[in-house]
């Protein structure tokens, strides 16, 4: 016969999860039912007075072309934004893998971006890429390319997704380095005597057997196209020329704090939020479900 074990109870967990639930409790609950409440309203710019009008901010957003054409571009910004870092840094990756001599410096230099802010990376980019003052520019009108994203709009587009992606592609390097070097050397070395070459070796070995890490990058690469990417938009373009690099979240800054439409700008939060929700259920719930470990 089986005996239970019983421990005495202690205050000890959930003294050591508190601090953490109140974090998560104080900048994240509440903010976040403060701007489902505000989604409600209809503000006055001062805030001195507001009106419940239910779900008339929604629908407000539904027939505004401005809004849904944001939407589309933010589709497309983010795309490009994690298909451009994670090809980078799955490549650079895999020669890392490979590296023996100097092995840490190189990963050393490459892991070097992820530690520059938003902000200074769009100044980075900005200084590269001035029309009058930039380096690229310079060879760019070399071959017959006149680069002016302060007047083109994709070209803007460009340099944002860039920046954006050159800032994340340390973060994807990180993670990809060490899926492959979590992969037995047996069954590489098994493929080379086999007569696979490197190319051949990495589509049919390397990268199936990343593919959990793939899944992953692709989310987190996703939700930093949507988020963390605002202070690169607002350095380089600020949501111009003609809005043409505003994409969801700037657009939210735009309506709230320029704009001064709080009630607007929360209802474009809370959709927001539940995009990215909504992605992240549906990528782990279901497509990670098709994935060999």
């Amino acid at each position: 016969m089986l005996k239970r074990v019983h421990f005495p109870s202690s205050p000890l967990p959930y003294l050591l999860v508190a601090p953490q639930i109140i974090v998560t409790l104080v900048f994240f609950m509440w903010p976040a039912s403060q701007a489902l409440y505000q989604s409600l309203l209809i503000e006055d710019a001062f805030g001195l007075s507001s009106e419940f009008v239910w779900f008339e901010n929604f629908a407000a957003l539904a027939d505004d072309e401005q809004y849904l054409s944001t939407f589309w571009r933010t589709a497309v910004f983010s795309s490009l934004v994690a298909f451009l870092s994670m090809s980078v840094a799955l490549i650079l990756a895999g020669f890392a893998d490979r590296v023996v001599k100097g092995a840490t410096t190189y990963r050393t230099l490459l892991i070097w971006p992820y530690a520059v802010a938003p902000v200074l990376a769009g100044a980075l980019w900005v200084f590269m890429f001035n029309p009058t003052l930039g380096i690229f520019p310079y060879f760019l009108d070399m071959i017959g390319i006149k680069w002016n994203h302060y007047l083109n709009g994709r070209q803007a587009m460009g340099l944002v997704i860039g920046a954006a992606a050159w800032k994340q592609v340390a973060y994807n390097f990180l993670f990809y380095l060490a899926a492959m070097q979590s992969i037995p050397r047996s069954i590489i070395e098994a493929a080379a005597i086999d007569g696979a070459g490197p190319v051949r070796r990495f589509w049919t070995q390397t990268l199936p057997l990343i593919s959990p890490t793939t899944f992953f990058l692709i989310v987190i690469n996703v939700v930093y196209a949507f988020f963390e990417t605002f202070g690169i938009i607002h350095v380089v373009t600020q949501g111009g020329p003609a809005s043409s690099t505003t994409i969801l979240v700037y657009k939210v800054f735009n309506d709230g704090f320029v704009g001064l439409d709080l009630g607007g700008s929360a209802a474009q939060s809370v959709i927001l939020m539940v995009i990215v929700i909504v992605m992240t259920v549906v990528q782990f719930r279901y497509v990670e479900k098709k994935v060999e470990y």
